[in-house]
């Protein structure tokens, strides 16, 4: 059985995701602030925490920063509110798995979390998180997984692969489960850029749509051709 930790200041959250995580099979851990949160995260040491962002004392961002630094590996979804965008990104910047909005919907949780158990599994396996296909006069990039700094070498690999192909046409397809941090949305900003100056018409497919609000966010989308299509490609 997987543990999860959960740190929010309200109790009422604090059972429900008790009720619904532990009826998913997870053993769920609870902490009332980030302090407590910490405290249960150095003993207990779940692969897995949700923290909400806005607590008092210790926020959630900085709960984030602290258990990176205990252990990089561990998977951390946040809680935001919807007006939080800004808060968000840089949570991923921190290398956050992903977040959810209040209040919480059950398949954007349950596809946050499918997506942070993706990434534990890839730091364990190793599989390919890049690579390029054909598809008609398409060079089709696909990526999965956590898309980090550690990505770099696979991310610059799959744009030149793809280039040296000499289609007009280049897509950008993505698994359901496939997440960014800041400095993966650098890099692919950076290659999209190179794109652009190559003449390479891109488009996107299958984005999630917690990224396809960052990436629109961060102008990633007007680099792009189709941003709102993609999943027509």
């Amino acid at each position: 059985m997987d543990k999860i930790l959960v740190i929010d200041d309200e109790k009422p959250t604090l059972t429900m995701f008790r009720l619904l995580l532990g009826a998913q099979g997870y053993d769920v851990l609870t902490a009332e602030n980030g302090r407590e949160g910490l405290e249960v995260f150095e003993r207990e040491r779940p692969p897995l925490v949700l923290t909400d962002i806005k607590m008092p004392g210790m926020d959630g961002i900085e709960v984030l920063r602290q258990i990176k630094l205990i252990d990089p590996r561990t998977e951390v979804v946040v809680i935001t509110g919807h007006g939080d965008m800004e808060l968000a990104i840089k949570a991923l910047s921190l290398d956050a798995a992903d977040f959810i909005n209040k209040p919480i919907q059950r398949h954007i949780l349950e596809q946050a979390l499918q997506r942070a158990r993706e990434r534990i599994q890839l730091h364990v396996s190793q599989e390919k998180q890049v690579w390029t296909e054909v598809e008609g006069d398409a060079a089709v990039i696909w990526f999965r997984g956590s898309m980090t700094a550690a990505s770099e070498s696979r991310m610059v690999d799959g744009f030149k692969e793809a280039f040296s192909l000499n289609r007009e046409c280049l897509v950008l397809r993505f698994d359901p489960n496939v997440s960014f941090n800041g400095a993966g949305i650098s890099i692919l900003t950076q290659q999209l850029l190179e794109a652009a100056k190559r003449g390479c018409r891109v488009t996107l497919a299958g984005l999630p749509d917690n990224f396809r609000k960052v990436f629109r966010l961060v102008g990633i989308t007007r680099l792009v051709d189709g941003s709102e299509a993609e999943d027509d490609v």
